[in-house]
């Protein structure tokens, strides 16, 4: 089992803590890692996309001109896909793109993700997070104090004002533990626990 240091808000170190391995420390897949960024960018699509067909164009009712003996090419539509106002060959059409992944799939992805955090040093543990009151100035402190410029902080439970404090901070997001996801921790320089959501993340996914 990896040890991992614990630091406190002032991020001084206080501490170590022993990852679980069947959450930390195994083996990255990056194929499945691959089908949950996909799936979710998917699942976000509106899908709402449309263009007309030359049957949904309006007009084109009567035939141009003759069919022979006016040296032009035989038309039967001004609303054909050749003509300018005409419809699009192959319109876009409003669909779903969402598709499926197993759960097991999915929490082999987000163990995956979470591993290669760890194996790359990209890992901060908090002692705690609490903040008297909403004050964006102190969770700026706070993250420079622990030389994180960029990244996700992960709490155990929903505490408002860590989350208003963050809201306005470039650069950095805040989740709860059954809110993340693989591609908000792919996409995150650096990831912060606290312990209580350390100990949560394992109970959940170990």
């Amino acid at each position: 089992m990896a040890n991992v240091s614990v630091f406190n808000m002032e991020g001084k170190e206080v501490g170590t803590i022993e990852l679980n391995d069947a959450v930390f420390g195994v083996e990255v897949n990056e194929h499945l890692v691959h089908m949950a960024v996909v799936q979710q960018l998917a699942n976000n699509r509106q899908g709402t996309q449309k263009a007309k067909t030359r049957s949904e164009v309006s007009g084109g009712g009567r035939k141009p001109w003759r069919q022979k003996g006016t040296g032009h090419a035989r038309q039967g539509s001004i609303r054909a896909p050749q003509w300018k106002g005409g419809g699009v060959v192959f319109a876009p059409v409003p669909r779903d793109y969402s598709f499926k992944l197993n759960k097991k799939e999915k929490r082999a992805a987000l163990k995956s993700v979470l591993s290669d955090k760890v194996s790359n040093g990209k890992l901060v543990v908090l002692d705690e997070l609490k903040l008297d009151e909403i004050k964006t100035k102190k969770f700026t402190e706070v993250m420079k104090n622990l030389k994180v410029e960029s990244g996700l902080v992960v709490i155990a439970e929903n505490n408002e004002n860590v989350v208003l404090s963050a809201r306005n901070v470039a650069d950095v997001n805040t989740a709860l533990v059954n809110t993340i996801n693989v591609y908000d921790v792919i996409n995150a320089k650096t990831l912060v626990l606290t312990k209580d959501a350390v100990k949560k993340i394992e109970e959940v996914y170990a």
